[in-house]
């Protein structure tokens, strides 16, 4: 299996298992708000986004408090790198704020998008 087989596959299971804060946003998402199509769980070379606004090329990550910990800060900067190197650029939400504010996320997500343009 290659890696990028592999991100197809992992990408599939994790729509699967959504967490709590993915699944609340992706109910925001969904139906193309303002006009605006989101995939969730995209994956692009190895890696997979939990959400992916392909108009505009921005992808979106959900991070809970383990991002903050060990080696994922720098694995995180590291896949930044390459996303922006295939042209996405990344914005992260902390998993708390989008559980308390749903919607507040889902329309800070959405003015980003209307401020790169279609």
């Amino acid at each position: 299996m290659r890696k990028s087989d592999h991100a197809y596959a992992k990408a599939r299971q994790l729509r699967r298992d959504m967490s709590l804060p993915e699944r609340l946003l992706w109910r925001e998402l969904r139906g193309k708000p303002a006009g605006w199509k989101f995939r969730r769980q995209h994956a692009v070379g190895p890696y997979v986004i939990d959400f992916y606004c392909a108009s505009v090329k921005l992808g979106i990550e959900i991070d809970g408090i383990v991002h903050d910990m060990g080696e994922h800060p720098e694995r995180d900067v590291q896949r930044d790198a390459f996303l922006r190197k295939h042209g996405v650029d990344v914005v992260r939400l902390p998993a708390r704020d989008v559980l308390a504010a749903p919607g507040q996320a889902a329309e800070t997500i959405l003015a980003l998008c209307r401020a790169r343009g279609r």
